[in-house]
């Protein structure tokens, strides 16, 4: 994987084997953030990254220069990883978390402009996180929430959904609170 974008892009990072995860690929990343590029102005953003896995969206986050970045994941494989690689690239605005997602979401909530989840896609409660997030305070009135899940989940039902953009086998779907 690579860093596409901000002070750090071209920058290549290699994940150790055995972590158990499904890194988002450089295209989808990379539409993904030219998407956001359009809407926001980086370095005002208070982010979250939920099912964090390699650390991929963190970093790009980072190094787009975004106040903050929280990464959220409860494996201790990726969680020394991440902590390890914002180290070594001297990413002073990410703060890991090594906690389960659902259990961290049930915590005292913090406003973010933008929450990015990317589940396993064969994760049973995918569908959960609309609700918990959409129209409470984790999320600030302009924000955007956005799911990473496999194609053939159709989330356009869900509270807050607004759009869909598939890239092969992966589906980025986009949620804003409800007016």
């Amino acid at each position: 994987m690579r860093i596409i974008g901000g002070k750090k892009g071209g920058i290549t990072i290699q994940a150790p084997a055995g972590l158990p995860v499904r890194p988002t690929t450089d295209r989808a990343k990379e539409s993904l953030f030219n998407i956001l590029a359009n809407q926001y102005h980086w370095e005002n953003l208070v982010c979250l990254d939920l099912f964090s896995g390699t650390g991929n969206i963190t970093y790009e986050l980072a190094s787009r220069g975004v106040a903050q970045v929280q990464s959220v994941d409860r494996d201790f494989g990726c969680v020394k990883f991440i902590k390890e690689t914002c180290r070594k690239h001297e990413f002073s605005n990410v703060e890991v978390r090594k906690q389960d997602v659902f259990a961290f979401l049930k915590s005292v909530p913090v406003s973010f402009d933008l929450i990015f989840a990317d589940p396993p896609y064969g994760l049973d409660r995918i569908a959960e996180l609309p609700g918990i997030i959409i129209g409470t305070s984790w999320l600030k009135p302009s924000g955007l929430l956005i799911i990473e899940h496999g194609s053939n989940l159709d989330m356009q039902h869900f509270k807050g959904f607004f759009e869909a953009r598939k890239y092969g086998q992966s589906t980025f779907s986009f949620f804003r609170n409800q007016e």
